[in-house]
């Protein structure tokens, strides 16, 4: 019988992470994620299931004990919010450089700089345009539920091994904070020498054992094969494109205008869809779930018959240009963000739209 819980997004990203047969979680504290790590203290899975949990002296010591531990092959794992990710991001892209997987939990905060605790989606440029030097990019994916937080841990690096790449979990504060029933997954073991050589033998450091040595490296000095090597990840970049962009669609069959949200602020639409509706505007929810691969293909499809859209966000703008670039060029799109950890009401969204409306006719 599935195990259900009352659980904060935090908590259950921790939960999950030893349920999933995480190997090792390297994290700093940081508002508004901290109970990640202090649910994973608590629950102490070494005793259970011998994962590893080290709050490190800093977010870069945390990310490159990432790296150690992907490097061979274990199922690794950090958390963080935005101030903290920032200083991640050389390990990121070491990581990417290096093809490992891993996976990195980030629960937003407002910004630039230390800004507030509050909740924000203001990471979205640093999270789907690398963040990092180079031209990389993490698959990246948004949940808009406790449910998702629990569901993504697993998910997130079921793709991070299939794509050799890092996997991020872009959660608003929102989100982090929130407490819902969620429905936990079974336990799954922790992978032993054997598996780890079986799924990943082909590049995990795991000793030589009779065969040429692995080398985990994103360093190369010849400027020829370091071209050919970035043509390598550029084609599994149009992979995850092709095959792993995911998307929600909310009341699309017959909207004329549609919000474009995700996290805490697709949530805040379904609300004002009703809102809308009642007031005759056939209103609809485009929700991308993975924020990189955008899901372009549906949104352009859309686009061929809707009157308009309108990107909602936590944040100056940010998807919007996504958003921007995917749909019809003679398709209107407007944005409607707050930012600073203020929240978007659903009235306030509709008011918007219909303002967008009235100058469009």
């Amino acid at each position: 019988m599935a195990e259900i819980k009352l659980m904060k997004g935090n908590e259950v990203i921790a939960e999950a992470a030893i349920r999933c047969g995480c190997d090792g979680y390297f994290g700093y504290p940081i508002t508004p994620q901290s109970e990640v790590m202090e649910t994973l203290m608590a629950r102490e899975p070494w005793k259970e299931t011998g994962m590893v949990v080290l709050q490190a002296e800093s977010e870069i010591a945390a990310i490159n004990m990432v790296y150690g531990a992907a490097a061979c092959g274990k199922r690794a794992m950090t958390s963080s919010s935005s101030p903290g990710i920032s200083l991640k991001q050389e390990g990121l892209t070491y990581l990417a450089g290096a093809e490992l997987p891993c996976l990195v939990v980030d629960v937003v905060r407002g910004g630039p700089g230390l800004g507030t605790i509050q909740p924000a989606q203001s990471d979205y440029f640093q999270a789907t345009r690398g963040g990092g030097h180079g031209d990389y990019h993490l698959l990246v994916l948004a949940p808009a539920s406790v449910q998702e937080m629990n569901d993504f841990v697993s998910l997130g690096f079921d793709l991070a091994f299939k794509y050799r790449n890092p996997v991020m979990i872009l959660a608003d504060g929102v989100i982090g904070q929130m407490m819902e029933k969620v429905q936990l997954a079974d336990y799954s073991p922790r992978w032993t020498d054997d598996d780890i050589e079986r799924i990943s033998g082909k590049w995990a450091l795991t000793g030589k054992k009779g065969r040429d040595r692995h080398v985990a490296t994103s360093l190369e000095l010849d400027s020829y094969k370091q071209e050919i090597f970035n043509h390598k990840l550029q084609a599994k970049y149009r992979l995850m494109q092709e095959n792993d962009a995911r998307h929600e669609e909310l009341h699309c069959e017959d909207a004329e205008y549609i919000f474009v949200a995700y996290g805490s602020s697709a949530r805040i639409c379904q609300k004002s869809i009703q809102l809308c509706r009642e007031q005759g505007i056939k209103a609809g929810l485009f929700r991308p779930v993975t924020l990189y691969p955008f899901p372009r293909v549906p949104l352009r499809a859309l686009s061929r018959r809707v009157k308009g859209f309108m990107a909602v966000e936590m944040s100056a703008g940010q998807m919007v240009e996504d958003v921007r670039l995917t749909v019809d060029a003679n398709v209107p799109v407007e944005h409607f963000g707050r930012y600073g950890g203020v929240i978007p009401t659903p009235d306030e969204i509709v008011e918007a739209l219909k303002k967008q409306i009235i100058s469009a006719s």
